[in-house]
């Protein structure tokens, strides 16, 4: 089994970081392999709803998007960890999910989705709300933990100190590697669910 783990973070060894080593200690653990991608400085612009991507199955910018796709493509599930800006997710995160969930073609569904927010004080809540939006409206089942899927700190290594934040990160990880197990066996025993054709209705006569 295999887990893209998305750092957020433009610092590299941050307090996202911290918590990502939690994460992948338990996936190491129990044998699941972890593709990390950390968007540190990278100039990720967010999407310019061009059609690009229904006509072509890829995003128009030539950059990681397109690269994260191939390999979310073959994953059992996906990690996104973001620090919290103006009570929300770093922008570049927010870019880039658009790109990533928008521009990707391929089925999504029950993918194992989990989100982790981390801030000096506040607005965890409601960037992980955001974040997990993403994975609801694609039918991935969200591994859940103890608590909200926060962490804090403000300096490099703060994060340490909390450690709540840290050990609900290693339960919301053994969860989600019991859900990947759950679903692989799912699927072998009784295929996925019957999928209907999309219906678009707006509020527009």
């Amino acid at each position: 089994m295999k887990v893209l783990i998305i750092n957020g973070s433009p610092r590299l060894n941050g307090n996202s970081s911290k918590l990502t080593d939690e994460l992948i200690g338990i996936f190491d653990k129990e044998g699941v392999e972890v593709d990390l991608y950390q968007i540190g400085a990278k100039a990720i612009r967010g999407c310019m709803a061009c059609g690009y991507c229904h006509e072509h199955g890829e995003c128009v910018f030539k950059d990681d998007v397109n690269d994260l796709s191939k390999r979310f493509e073959n994953e059992d599930g996906l990690i996104v960890i973001s620090p919290v800006y103006y009570g929300s997710a770093n922008g570049s995160v927010i870019s880039l999910l658009d790109r990533l969930f928008y521009s990707s073609h391929f089925d999504k569904r029950f993918k194992v989705g989990a989100a982790f927010a981390i801030a000096r004080r506040a607005g965890t809540t409601a960037t992980f709300d955001e974040l997990n939006k993403y994975f609801t409206i694609s039918q991935m089942p969200i591994a859940s933990g103890r608590y909200w899927n926060n962490g804090f700190g403000r300096e490099q290594g703060q994060i340490e100190k909390d450690e709540e934040g840290l050990q609900n990160a290693r339960v919301v990880a053994r969860n989600m590697v019991f859900l990947m197990k759950a679903v692989k066996d799912a699927k072998e025993k009784y295929g996925l669910p019957e999928m209907e054709e999309t219906k678009f209705t707006h509020f527009i006569k």
